[in-house]
């Protein structure tokens, strides 16, 4: 039947928008891809059964072969963003070279410049696999080839013909003249011919080939190729490790296109790694502002370029009569005409740094400009892949004042391979100038193993405040600042809940201290504690305390610790009402200061302030370790019956068996970024010792949206992130779906409801089905929309949940929040929720951070069994610790764990980053940045292999074999007449006795 010219059209349309679509760089799937091919494909077979115009016919066809071209091209760039991202390429195909089949002859022996032989094709070439494609040369003396621009008939060059895949192309092999810790830059001149497009993208490769004949593959340069004009196409690259064999291709356009190569040029440029000491070129100036630029930019997320007015760059001896001077040397730079805060001074140091090794980087600088004292700059790297996919590194920010020159350190690490890296300063408001002295970057230092620190006896559960229940008035207490201090009498008897777990039921005496004529938020009652504080001892803090009845509240009173010059946190509560109030927390510090005092203050000025049995003392964390070792046997295990059976009738009496636990069943995860995928090693580590993930950035509304109403969930970064995380079987969270941000915060009540509500559609929408897990809103009782502007009733908040369930109805819904742990927000938190709950909210999970300081066991334990009375399941969702001393971290991190594990309300635990410089928080890793474990990762991996079950032992006369395991997926091996059987099992969760059946 012949087709209707309605449906004629309506074809025409839909090839032309997927036209459009597929010459984007829209995220579209290979199965896709496939799909839409073989529509096409039947398309055109039907076309050539109906008796059209002779100019539809071709009009229908010509779209169709453009499509059918486009969605190569497209197929052939998502396959290879998918080798990219898992640095794993297959170079040979069986016996034949795939990738690129073609090599050089020996021709000219290239002068010192350039490496590659016969880099004009003045030898010709060899075909290498006659059956992937062919190749020539041609020059003015042999003639061009019909179909050639006119434009490109001129010189010699290399045609690739013939070509059957997109990886078809040019290859050679460049082994022996490459070094380590040497940057290269790549350099040719391309063009292609043939197709129905008069563009085509062509990429050069580096191939390395290991020991094991592992092959891999990385794209060091990438450009669009055209019919009329030849383009250039480059990069850098550099080897940190000598591989077996290392193999240039260029490849790239697709099947049926022919693929011209004028020349290629790889050149040494300089030494780089630990060899390299001078990444950094004219640091101090002294050569003027030879290889610095002013920085300006016009950023588009995702797609930017750098571009506008920018600013000026001036050198300088002296500026403001004299009063600014170098620092060091004898120049330093200024910026003018700064009219955004990330114009700034910028440096290519492209080239000169290499992936997986950490960098330090010390800068001094300083700030100019009317009205102004102190001001934040900051270092950055922008770093640019050779797929354009561009990437900001924070790697440090100081205070800069107009009165001296400071100091900013830090450090940074380079994931994956570059083809442009920039160092640079910004920060501060337009019309203020950023003043650079000198910058330095070089390899960071190894940094010594540390040693376990030497802890001096400590009387554990003893208190170190004199005078604590008053009995000599105010002695050995005294009011700092302009406060009174006097005795009254009225104060519990009893101590806190939370120092009673540790100390017993002493009684305190009924006396306590009253702070009045404060006139600051800071004043108070204090001691000085000097001598009583021993480096590396946790102490936990305990007291009542209570604020005049007449104060309006809320108030917030805090237990500080003043070491010398800085503030250390020993706990804090908020008051909402004229009752006692127990105060609680911890202290830790790491060296020996020269002064120690703690103080109690915190409400506001005019506030009276009432302190009883102030209690600190240090704690033996791990004697609690015992009790939890047993909370954990009784509700993370189960006992487990085996009933082995076989078709035939002889006994198994006596069988050994051996019985080997693979994997708990407790979600232990982490966050991860996109970058960080890029380094193999993470990966390695990642998908071994986690099974849950969570995109901490990737996904946030503040990051998606960029103008109003310009929501795009759906991009590569996320897409590489989840095939990641599927090919190793992680499951997934998702990070919160709402959070404040600085557009929100000028729209109208109803433009926000409206906002919101669009938002959570948009992206569970998208990923519908793909993240089990997703935070409603966070940090809820910490700046959320509600908190901070009052903008959102309660009831939408319950409409957030209806919303995000309506999407996604597979997607349980938390809420999250910090300072929860640790006693801060517990009570406002837990009321939130049972009043959300009350109105309806579809809350399935409540999320704790988990962002800790010496934790101590039985305040956080004393938080989860009260949030664990609202009958919801829990999650710890950001769990960090943070020490200099990584045998300090690990103890920490093994208390969190160990809590959080035996507690029969928490259901998971994610970290929040694992990999030293690829996380937010300092001091917090469990691998160092170039990849070596230190001892809080090895904590973390023995408290992993703890909570595994191993048994082995001979069947019963009936076939049965009795043991205690953790929930999880078992292996087991049934030793029978010489011959052996493995199988597998699941223990589910639970606590009563199972049987499983075993068929052999």
């Amino acid at each position: 039947m012949m087709m209707r010219m309605s449906k004629i059209k309506a074809i025409a349309g839909i090839i032309k928008r997927k036209l459009k679509v597929y010459c984007s760089e829209s995220s579209t799937t290979l199965k896709r891809i496939t799909r839409i091919k073989e529509i096409v494909d039947k398309l055109m077979e039907e076309l050539k059964h109906e008796a059209l115009d002779v100019d539809i016919q071709d009009e229908m066809e010509t779209l169709i072969q453009e499509l059918q071209c486009r969605l190569s091209e497209r197929e052939a760039a998502l396959k290879d963003q998918r080798r990219f991202s898992e640095g794993l390429r297959d170079i040979m195909e069986g016996p034949s070279t795939s990738h690129a089949s073609l090599r050089f002859l020996p021709g000219r022996i290239p002068d010192d410049s350039n490496i590659i032989d016969n880099h004009d094709f003045s030898g010709g070439l060899h075909s290498a696999n006659s059956d992937s494609c062919e190749g020539f040369v041609v020059s003015p003396g042999c003639g061009y080839p019909e179909g050639i621009s006119e434009n490109l008939k001129q010189g010699r060059y290399a045609v690739i013909t013939n070509r059957k895949e997109f990886w078809h192309g040019l290859q050679q092999d460049i082994t022996n003249r490459i070094s380590t810790q040497c940057a290269y830059t790549f350099r040719a001149e391309v063009a292609i011919s043939g197709g129905s497009s008069s563009v085509a993208r062509v990429q050069a490769c580096l191939s390395r080939e290991l020991q094991d004949s592992t092959k891999i593959g990385f794209p060091i340069g990438r450009t669009s190729a055209a019919t009329d004009h030849w383009e250039t196409l480059e990069g850098t690259f550099s080897l940190s490790h000598m591989p077996y064999r290392v193999t240039l291709y260029l490849e790239g356009p697709p099947p049926g296109v022919d693929l011209l190569i004028k020349s290629v040029m790889v050149s040494y440029i300089h030494s780089t790694g630990s060899l390299c000491h001078d990444i950094i070129r004219n640091p101090e100036f002294e050569n003027g502002l030879k290889h610095w630029s002013g920085r300006g930019c016009t950023m588009v997320l995702y797609n930017s370029s750098w571009s506008g007015r920018g600013c000026k760059l001036v050198l300088h001896d002296s500026m403001g009569d004299g009063r600014v001077l170098p620092k060091s040397g004898n120049f330093f730079v200024s910026t003018e005409n700064r009219t955004r805060d990330c114009n700034g001074i910028e440096h290519e140091i492209t080239g000169r740094v290499d992936r997986k090794l950490a960098y330090d980087v010390v800068a001094t600088v300083r700030v100019f400009g009317n009205n102004i004292t102190s001001e934040d700059v900051r270092a950055k790297l922008w770093v640019q892949r050779a797929d354009l996919h561009e990437q900001y590194i924070e790697i440090a920010s100081v205070q800069a004042t107009d009165k001296d020159w400071v100091q900013l350190q830090g450090k940074f690490l380079l994931n994956g391979y570059a083809s442009r890296v920039i160092i640079y300063l910004e920060g501060p408001p337009p019309g203020t100038d950023i003043l650079l002295d000198n910058l330095v970057v070089k390899r960071a230092a190894k940094v010594p193993r540390a040693s376990r620190p030497i802890i001096e006896k400590a009387l554990f559960g003893v208190n170190i405040i004199t005078n604590s229940n008053l009995s000599d008035g105010t002695n050995e207490w005294t009011p700092f600042w302009q406060c009174n201090l006097s005795v009254k009498t009225g104060s519990p008897y009893i101590l806190p809940p939370l120092a009673e777990d540790l100390l017993g039921s002493q009684p305190l005496s009924g006396r306590y201290i009253l702070v009045t004529k404060r006139m600051q938020r800071w004043e108070g009652p204090g001691q000085i504690i000097t001598d009583k504080v021993k480096p590396y001892v946790t102490y936990q803090v305990s007291a009542w305390v209570r604020i005049d009845t007449r104060a309006p509240t809320p108030q917030i009173v805090n237990v500080v610790i003043k070491v010398d010059h800085q503030w250390v946190s020993g706990g804090k509560v908020e008051i909402n009402d004229d009752q006692w109030n127990e105060i609680g927390g911890s202290f830790r510090i790491e060296t020996q200061p020269a002064k120690i005092i703690v103080l109690v203050q915190g409400p506001a000025a005019g506030v009276d302030l009432m302190v009883s049995g102030l209690q600190i003392f240090p704690v033996d964390r791990r004697a609690r370790f015992r009790h939890l070792r047993k909370q954990t046997d009784r509700i993370r295990k189960r006992d487990v019956t085996l009933k082995f059976t076989r078709s035939n009738a002889s006994t198994l009496g006596g069988t050994l068996v051996k019985i080997r636990q693979t994997q708990n069943s407790f979600p232990f995860g982490s966050c991860i970024n996109r970058s960080s995928i890029d380094n193999e090693d993470f990966v390695n580590f990642f998908s071994k010792n986690f099974n849950w993930a969570v995109f901490p950035e990737e996904l946030k509304w503040s990051r998606i949206e960029l103008e109003q109403k310009n929501l795009d969930y759906r991009f590569k970064d996320v897409d590489e992130m989840m095939d990641l995380c599927t090919r190793h079987n992680i499951q997934l969270r998702g990070v919160c779906i709402v959070q404040s941000q600085s557009r929100t915060r000028a729209l109208s009540r109803n433009d926000l409801r409206v906002s919101v509500h669009e938002n959570i559609v948009a992206l569970l929408s998208s990923y519908k089905g793909k993240f089990n897990h997703y935070a409603v809103n966070n940090d809820i009782m910490n700046g959320s929309f509600n908190q901070d502007q009052d903008h959102l009733e309660r009831d939408f908040l319950v409409d957030m949940f209806k919303i995000a369930n309506a999407s996604d109805p597979f997607a349980t819904l938390f809420l999250k929040d910090y300072h929860v742990e640790d006693g801060f927000h517990l009570d406002k938190y837990t009321d939130h929720i049972r009043d959300l709950k009350k109105q309806g909210a579809l809350i399935g999970g409540i999320g704790i951070q988990g962002h800790m300081n010496s934790p101590i066991g039985p305040i956080v334990c004393s938080a989860l069994d009260k949030l664990a009375r609202l009958g919801i399941p829990m999650w710890f969702t950001e769990l960090d610790v943070s020490s200099d001393n990584e045998y300090v971290r690990a103890d920490d991190i093994e208390v969190m764990l160990r809590e959080a594990f035996a507690h029969h309300a928490v259901k998971g635990v994610m970290l929040w980053g694992f990999w030293e410089l690829l996380m937010n928080r300092g001091n917090a890793h469990l691998v160092n940045a170039e990849g070596d474990l230190n001892e809080a990762g090895k904590r973390y991996l023995a408290l992993k292999k703890e909570w595994l079950t191993h048994a082995q032992g001979h069947l019963d006369e009936e076939g049965r074999f009795e043991f205690r395991g953790f929930h999880g997926s078992y292996e087991v091996e049934v030793s029978s007449s010489g011959k052996k059987v493995d199988k597998t099992f699941v223990v589910d969760e639970g606590e009563d006795p199972i049987t499983i059946t075993v068929d052999l």
